[in-house]
């Protein structure tokens, strides 16, 4: 790594499941090495000129999945999965107050799915329908499929409306299924490379 003439090396913390921007922090050799040592994220704090592990006050965490240099091997990426807030104003990330957007905003879906399972609050669709069990998860799946189907052909003003309800469902039954998004991008990946493999 090329530290600067202050022995520093900025990192990029990003959320490993949506792919969000958390913070940008400094590592010095000490804190990168106490990173690779206790699996969560230290800094070096310009401010109180110490090591600093995200998390030590507030309790949420920066679990480390990845870490990746640039190019230029000035610069790290980390991948991680936060507890909670990254932001000292609570907020999910320290790049303004939105939450994940994009295709990351599926894999924050996810979360709140699972969250739902885990703390099962009253009134709740997702809970009900999860504790319906996983018959009627694919039963609702393949009722939305059926929708998106003939949204697709028939009502096109529709068709995003149904195939949102199709993924949220769908996720749904990967919860319900005990898989997850990474289980089947993970699929996808390995074949998109053996298509690629045979050209």
């Amino acid at each position: 790594m090329k530290f600067d003439t202050n022995n520093l090396i900025p990192v990029i913390i990003q959320d490993n499941k949506t792919l969000q921007v958390l913070m940008l922090g400094y590592m010095n050799q000490e804190a990168y090495d106490e990173t690779l040592k206790t699996n969560r994220v230290t800094f070096y704090s310009r401010s109180k000129q110490r090591l600093w592990t995200k998390g030590e006050t507030s309790g949420n965490y920066l679990n480390v999945i990845s870490i990746d240099k640039d190019c230029d091997q000035d610069t790290l990426l980390i991948k991680v999965n936060p507890e909670g807030p990254a932001c000292h104003l609570n907020t999910t990330s320290c790049f303004g107050k939105q939450g994940a957007q994009g295709v990351g905003f599926i894999a924050y879906l996810e979360q709140v799915i699972l969250k739902r399972q885990q703390e099962q609050p009253k009134d709740s669709y997702t809970v009900k329908l999860l504790n319906e069990g996983i018959l009627r998860l694919a039963q609702k799946v393949g009722e939305e499929g059926v929708e998106v189907a003939l949204a697709a052909v028939a009502e096109q003003d529709k068709f995003c409306d149904e195939m949102s309800d199709l993924w949220y469902h769908a996720l749904m039954l990967l919860v319900g299924s005990g898989k997850s998004i990474d289980d089947v991008i993970t699929i996808m990946q390995q074949r998109h490379q053996e298509y690629n493999h045979k050209g």
